[in-house]
């Protein structure tokens, strides 16, 4: 297991305001203790390709990885032409993964918004659709797309289509690809569809290829039941707090119970930092001695099961 670094408390100042560059981010991430660094597409500034260079020879430079990228496309939007560039958007971002992370790197997808007006079954074909029509090019590049159990990016007006996981599972079940499409792990995002994230993770653990890692922690005089909504999620309540890893709601002892039973040895990236750098090294400390205590074993059964999963896909290489 390899544990990166993403900086959600930084995500205003990075790709809002854009008063703190990526060049910042890396030279501060040196004081963390990770093997890698998970990018955001708003990081970049521009995409122009030496710029695009530039930002990977500076991660080299600092001793870092970068396996995973945090893309957001809306592929379930009512006009076609903007699930078109929607696609075109994801595509480009994928081959900046490729250039960054090269083979075995992970580019997020979600399925996008759940509007009103697009039943949700339309909207899963229409998420399976668009996640098809990329699956070449990832095979090509030799990279991953994986989709997070997610909840709302934060320039969108309405939740994931697919937060519920019966439709996450739906959607993850219609494309079979084992290979080049895979989950990415959000225990904390379950925690705001308002279900226990270690049974999710249970649920999905045979298509997980990353996950991202966080924790939540409840105002003082309310539960979740106080903040669950008509439709059973709890969503991003301001009564539901960011903390150091392993400290909060979410059960790791179980979470990583399940992950080393099913052999995972990728990365983990630490979803951190809003009140600030402390918790977010405290976070990764966390995790490191997690890596100690439950992954010394488990890499040579996850080669085996990937190597696996692409013979019986009819890849070699």
């Amino acid at each position: 297991m390899r544990i990166a670094a993403f900086p959600k408390g930084d995500l205003e100042q990075m790709v809002i305001r854009r008063t703190k560059s990526i060049f910042e981010w890396i030279d501060e991430a040196r004081t963390l203790g990770v093997d890698g660094l998970e990018l955001h597409t708003g990081f970049f500034w521009s995409t122009a390709e030496d710029e695009v260079r530039r930002i990977g020879d500076a991660i080299a430079a600092a001793g870092f990885q970068m396996p995973m990228m945090c893309a957001s496309p809306d592929f379930t939007h009512p006009n076609p032409d903007v699930r078109a560039r929607e696609i075109d958007g994801q595509a480009e971002f994928m081959r900046i993964t490729a250039l960054l992370g090269g083979p075995g790197a992970t580019c997020r997808v979600l399925s996008g918004q759940r509007y009103p007006e697009v039943p949700v079954e339309q909207g899963v074909r229409w998420a399976a659709e668009a996640i098809g029509e990329l699956l070449p090019l990832a095979a090509e590049l030799g990279i991953t797309l994986a989709i997070e159990n997610h909840y709302k990016a934060s320039t969108w007006t309405y939740p994931e289509l697919a937060q519920s996981p019966d439709v996450f599972r739906a959607l993850v079940d219609s494309i079979p690809d084992r290979v080049h499409f895979g989950v990415q792990y959000d225990p904390s995002n379950a925690i705001t569809a308002g279900v226990d994230s270690a049974e999710f993770l249970q649920s999905v653990i045979d298509r997980v290829v990353t996950m991202q890692a966080s924790d939540r922690f409840l105002e003082a005089g309310t539960t979740l039941d106080d903040l669950r909504q008509a439709d059973g999620t709890i969503g991003y309540s301001p009564a539901l707090k960011h903390g150091v890893i392993g400290q909060g709601l979410n059960d790791y002892d179980r979470i990583f119970t399940i992950l080393v039973d099913a052999g995972y040895d990728g990365w983990i990236s630490i979803e951190d930092g809003v009140n600030g750098i402390d918790e977010l090294r405290a976070s990764a400390d966390f995790l490191r001695e997690a890596r100690d205590r439950w992954f010394g074993g488990s890499t040579a059964v996850r080669v085996r099961s990937h190597e696996a999963a692409k013979s019986a896909a009819g890849h070699t290489g």
